[in-house]
């Protein structure tokens, strides 16, 4: 394609739609994501098996941040030359999914139980495949390169004998266990919860104080409560064994109110003395702390509510009843038989289902538990041993507190979603089979009549094999010898506990005491603009779905990396966006002027002579050279937002607005032919390697534009398959960066000059007068005076020695020289001189007032800090101002 052709079949104005798409179909098409486990180059082997979003979701700013971070490591590691794969796939997400189907059944005046448990499983299978691929699609549309060949879902057919294959390992070895516990029950959902899955609400509430009658008729003692239902249940009272004001009554019974039963005064160390009255009801069938007192003291478990939070048979005259039915009636009997002391209003922590919103009840049954404790120490230690590193590092104080304080973990759930627990219980003796595969008999007895537990896994027990179950275990297949332990993960703090943590403790036991990934990286939340979550409920959602629609998935992804920042949350608002939307322009039209003067393409080995680069083409090669460099030592080091600013501001400033202007003389012709051909060969090399450097960030556009300037070759080689530009430690041309600093600092000030003068943009000045003593200067401008003239617009440029000031003229002092605009031709002169004299005045006012309240002890002491900088800050300007003022008065005045 030559020159013309390749500007031709670039629009004029920058339009995402149509190239996306396009791009990414290609892409797939040609195996660009393709992760080789038989790989031999010299590369290394780099994975990341991405957090698997639930079958039933789409895709929020959360899934945008994350994929878009994962994916610009990913095509970072190939262009490096690494064998990338990040493995794709989707999590089964039992709760949720069953719930959605479920809600589909009741339209149509059905249940699952109308159905039976194969045609409902049946049933979610199907809406699986007609909408679980839905997510997939979207990440597409972000620019996620996963391979999505090796997509794996959490219930196919490699992890769910790997689920299997895990839970008769730790039942074989005592950490998987079946045992009564209270546990988080959802009556909604009709499910265990774990606690992680639980989510706490401050709501307002009463706190009753109730009477117990002492036995031996002798008083009563007091008891707070929230919740005056379960007193049906109480075995006991309870006093802190070091409560002087109540540790008399040790020993001495009570009359549950409502009841005929008599339970005793015990001491434990669970009560909190500062609680209510010091006495605490032991109820262990309805509370998770005084199941574990009753286990202590040996003390029964009577539940009185059921599973659909509806008191039982054992609840007396209040079978039957809703539990906030009782309450009301519990209530009203107490205050009736004189036993209700008082009512206060009290705000206190209530769980909540985390899928469906109801309030969660402690429930006493039967299930089953990992026995986590052994698991975590591993993965405590491996830490420790920074075997992984953690990113940022302070996450780590947040895994050790969990890992450290880990309770048991209920893995069972009573759905019909999931993977069934592979456990058969004997019909005769009542023992538990454990296998892999269905027995035919009873291990103990020899049976033959056996039955598989109803429940099925809790979602995080399969998702905690993730990051060796989708490579093949327990087969020891290519991919899991050549890709585990994965590089990185990375993902949200909010699942350091669900997941992390768990895919960690599997990792070291079922790996041979490998750990699952080297690297986690932690990243932010992305709140609204005012630092709100985003919420439905709030409406501040920002669907980026609608985003890629308005602006393109690549403005997205340069605005999200462009706003991280380690350990800092985001804040997003669509002016963010439209800002890097203005990038993709400004990258756009910078590239179609560059084509405009390509008439070929440069060899890239056909190096101009020294003599024939001039010091802004010299400056502009070492600066891509530098960032190059640190661009790739920030994404090696996660510090994508740095690095995206970075390169946003070498295209925008040192790119587009200094060099494409400084190149035009030559580009244009005016500085010979030889010049136009070596300015040639910079702005194409220049091109390449900033196309190259931003792929990672924005695929799409930086692909389009690489196949219009040829970079592809013939063939149209893919920008991914390139390389990366290469870099050395060693900054060279240490003299000549000062130098364009100065030239660039000289232009500001000529610019900012022209303003107070009131020239208009493109009216030239007559002369400008730079009065140093600097060889390094006087050299500078006497090589650059067509540049200076050029972007400065200015017809005369005098160099003159210090301490020489020429009349009406406004001044800029600057390290090494002072620069002066002569405005007499120009300007009003002595309406000029009094405006500066009124602004003189003005700005001394600012800085004495400044300067008092800067002198305010009580100031300084009272406003926040932040406050006081700003303070700071404005001072400084306003004197900064006013010595420019002043300077001006003076040459205007000479």
């Amino acid at each position: 394609m030559d020159r013309r052709t390749a500007l031709d079949s670039l629009s004029k104005t920058y339009d995402p739609a149509p190239i996306e798409d396009a791009w990414y179909a290609r892409w797939e098409k040609e195996g660009l994501f393709v992760g080789d486990p038989e790989y031999k180059g010299e590369g290394k082997n780099f994975s990341i098996v991405i957090p698997p979003p639930n079958v039933t979701g789409s895709l929020h700013m959360g899934h945008a941040l994350n994929n878009t971070l994962q994916d610009i490591v990913c095509r970072y590691r190939r262009m490096r030359g690494d064998n990338v794969l990040w493995l794709p796939g989707t999590d089964h997400a039992g709760i949720a999914t069953q719930n959605v189907v479920e809600k589909q059944l009741a339209k149509e005046g059905l249940s699952r139980h109308d159905l039976g448990r194969e045609a409902f499983e049946a049933r979610v299978w199907e809406w699986k495949e007609r909408y679980g691929s839905r997510i997939i699609n979207q990440l597409k549309k972000l620019g996620a390169s996963c391979d999505w060949d090796r997509e794996r879902f959490t219930m196919d057919e490699g992890l769910s004998r790997a689920v299997r294959e895990v839970f008769v390992e730790l039942y074989k070895k005592g950490l998987i266990y079946r045992g009564k516990y209270i546990i988080n029950w959802c009556s909604r959902c009709q499910t265990a919860l774990s606690d992680l899955e639980v989510e706490h609400k401050e709501l307002s509430g009463n706190l009753y104080h109730v009477a117990y009658p002492f036995v031996d008729g002798e008083g009563a003692l007091t008891v707070a409560t929230t919740r005056p239902e379960t007193i049906l249940g109480d075995v006991a009272i309870a006093v802190h064994p070091r409560d002087e004001k109540n540790g008399a009554y040790v020993g001495r019974t009570v009359r549950v109110p409502l009841t005929d039963r008599v339970i005793p005064i015990i001491e434990d160390n669970m009560v909190d003395p500062e609680f209510g009255t010091g006495c605490v009801k032991i109820t262990p069938a309805h509370d998770p702390n005084d199941f574990l007192v009753g286990q202590r003291h040996d003390l029964p478990q009577i539940a009185v509510i059921d599973d659909k939070q509806i008191m039982n048979d054992l609840a007396g005259i209040y079978q039957g009843l809703h539990i906030t039915e009782a309450r009301k009636k519990v209530v009203e009997d107490l205050k009736a038989r004189g036993l209700l002391v008082k009512v206060e209003e009290h705000i206190h922590s209530v769980g909540h289902c985390y899928r469906c919103d109801t309030v969660v009840e402690p429930y006493l049954s039967e299930q089953w538990f990992v026995r986590a404790k052994p698991l975590a120490d591993a993965g405590v230690e491996a830490v420790r041993q920074e075997r992984i590193a953690w990113v940022p590092k302070q996450w780590e104080n947040t895994y050790y507190q969990w890992m450290e304080n880990i309770r048991d973990w209920c893995i069972s759930r009573q759905l019909w979603w999931g993977h069934r627990i592979p456990a058969w219980e004997c019909q005769a003796c009542g023992h538990f089979t454990v296998t892999s595969e269905a027995p035919s008999a009873c291990e103990a007895c020899g049976h033959t009549v056996l039955h598989q537990d109803e429940d099925v896994l809790d979602t995080w027990f399969s998702s905690a094999l993730w990051p060796f179950s989708t490579l093949g275990w327990p087969d020891k297949t290519k991919e899991l010898q050549a890709f585990y332990p994965t590089s990185l993960l990375m993902t949200g703090f909010d699942i350091i506990f669900f997941w992390v943590s768990r895919m960690i403790m599997m990792g070291l036991e079922f790996m041979d005491g490998e750990v699952p990934f080297h690297d986690v990286y932690i990243h932010a939340l992305v709140r609204d603009e005012h630092g709100q979550k985003m919420s439905k409920s709030r409406g501040n959602v920002i669907d980026p779905l609608d985003i890629i629609e308005t602006y393109g998935a690549d403005a997205l992804r340069m605005t999200l990396a462009a706003l991280t920042v380690q350990g800092r949350d985001i804040f997003l608002s669509a002016n963010r966006i439209e800002t890097y939307r203005h990038f993709m322009n400004k990258l756009w039209n910078a590239s179609r002027f560059a084509l405009m003067h390509l008439e070929e393409l440069p060899s890239e080995k056909d190096i101009p002579e020294t003599r024939l680069l001039r010091a802004h083409d010299r400056w502009i090669l070492e600066r891509t050279r530098r960032v190059a460099r640190e661009t790739s030592q920030l994404l090696d080091g996660y510090f994508f937002g740095e690095a995206a600013r970075g390169l946003y501001d070498f295209v925008w400033s040192e790119l587009c607005d200094w060099y494409l202007e400084m190149a035009k003389p030559a580009l244009y012709g005016n500085e010979g032919e030889e010049r136009k051909k070596a300015s040639r060969w910079v702005l194409a090399k220049v091109f390449r390697e900033t196309l190259q450097l931003l792929h990672p960030f924005i695929p799409f556009v930086t692909e389009e534009l690489w196949q219009a300037f040829g970079f592809g070759g013939e063939k149209g080689r893919l920008l991914e398959r390139s390389g990366w530009p290469s870099f050395d430690e060693e900054n060279r041309e240490t003299e000549l960066f000062e130098e364009m600093e100065q030239f660039q600092e000289m232009l500001r000030a000529l610019r900012n000059l022209r303003a107070e003068a009131g020239l208009a943009p493109q009216q030239s000045a007559p002369s400008i007068v730079i009065a140093t003593e600097d060889s390094l200067v006087r050299r500078s401008v006497e090589e650059n005076r067509d540049l200076i003239s050029l972007l400065g617009r200015v017809d005369e440029i005098r160099l003159v020695d210090p301490g020489e000031r020429p009349r009406q003229s406004l001044a800029a002092v600057l390290p090494r020289r002072t620069l002066f605009l002569g405005v007499g031709d120009i300007l009003d002169v002595p309406s000029e001189v009094e405006r500066l004299r009124k602004e003189k005045e003005k700005i001394e006012g600012d800085i004495f007032k400044a300067e008092k309240k800067l002198e305010n002890e009580s100031f300084l002491a009272k406003a926040p800090e932040d406050v006081v900088i700003k303070e700071r800050e404005r001072l400084q300007e306003a004197r900064e101002r006013l010595q420019r003022v002043i300077q001006n008065l003076e040459s205007l005045s000479s």
